[in-house]
């Protein structure tokens, strides 16, 4: 099979960043599902992952967490799923990823697709729709229906990826009052457009742009990106007894400084339930469904801003050099080999 990977950790302008390869094809054993892989997107896990992560001598890594596709074959003790099915996931962060012409995926881990979207424009989802989901309503615990009323959501960071979803799954799904923050025109109008009520500016004093807009302080506040920079605003801003959560990876940040007001902290990592195999693995199953019934249903759209073509090296580069500029909007899509 066709697939990308590396075998040394490069920066991404280097010509052996992401190397078109061929492997063999995998075999399909227990749960697994043999995925004909048809349109990936590409995260900053994938950034990370390549600057990090040196597979063993004389191996390849092979990126990518999240795709769409097709199932070709089923491992015998499948059962959520046969050949011919469309579907899409996000994976596991300790198997090889879906740059690749076939994937090997844990069903329990794997919805079925939007029947309403074609592959490109569904793969932009997974990861992050797993992740918005998570954060919200298994980490924050936030409220849905009527019983968010009275309650405010700030979104550090509201127009990237995770941002994206979730700004849709707040508003469509809660009644909290969602404040998204942005820098940029662009940025401020794509998250008006998925559903902030307010966006603040980033850049300035988060503090005093919430104060100038005539917002309470938050119940919830979600930090997508750059934690460490606005954590010390967080603890001044959020309110007594808020819930904080987080995705990224800071450097260290002094949680002590909660404790005044009883914030609690919360870390989501969409990549825990399969990584651990815990026992409510098969609940990403549920996630991803329910979240291709809300897009059937017109609740919550992709969030794909920009396709870049086939999937091979050379455009999974431009894609990895975008994301490490911190000045993607939306995500990125890639689609066939």
């Amino acid at each position: 099979m066709k697939a990308i990977g590396y075998q040394t950790s490069l920066p991404i302008d280097d010509a052996q960043a992401l190397v078109d390869i061929t492997l063999p094809d995998p075999v399909a054993q227990g749960h697994d599902l043999l995925v004909e892989v048809h349109a990936v997107s590409v995260n900053p896990v994938d950034t990370k992952v390549r600057k990090s992560a040196k597979p063993e001598a004389g191996e390849w890594k092979v990126l990518g967490w999240d795709a769409t596709g097709i199932v070709k074959a089923v491992g015998p003790d499948v059962t959520l799923f046969q050949p011919g099915d469309r579907v899409w996931y996000a994976g596991s962060i300790a198997r090889a990823g879906s740059n690749s012409e076939l994937q090997l995926v844990d069903e329990r881990i794997v919805g079925h697709m939007p029947a309403s979207l074609d592959f490109g424009p569904a793969a932009a989802l997974p990861l992050t729709g797993l992740t918005a989901w998570e954060m919200l309503f298994d980490r924050l615990d936030v409220p849905t229906g009527d019983a968010g009323k009275g309650k405010t959501l700030l979104v550090i960071g509201a127009a990237g990826g995770v941002g994206s979803i979730l700004l849709q799954l707040a508003r469509r799904l809660t009644q909290v009052t969602v404040i998204g923050t942005a820098s940029r025109p662009e940025t401020r109008d794509w998250a008006l457009q998925l559903g902030a009520h307010h966006v603040i500016d980033h850049s300035k004093p988060l503090g005093e742009e919430l104060a100038q807009a005539g917002l309470p302080a938050p119940d919830y506040v979600i930090s997508l990106t750059h934690t460490e920079h606005h954590f010390d605003q967080i603890v001044d801003l959020i309110a007594p007894q808020g819930k904080f959560g987080l995705i990224d990876d800071p450097a260290p940040i002094d949680v002590r400084k909660f404790k005044r007001k009883a914030v609690s902290l919360h870390w989501e990592l969409m990549f825990t339930r399969s990584l651990f195999n815990t026992a409510d693995m098969a609940e990403q199953n549920r996630i991803l469904n329910r979240i291709a019934e809300l897009v059937d249903a017109g609740t919550i759209k992709t969030t794909v801003n920009q396709n870049f073509g086939v999937i091979n090296a050379d455009n999974l580069k431009r894609a990895h050099a975008l994301l490490e500029s911190n000045r993607a909007q939306g995500k990125i899509v890639l689609e066939g080999f």
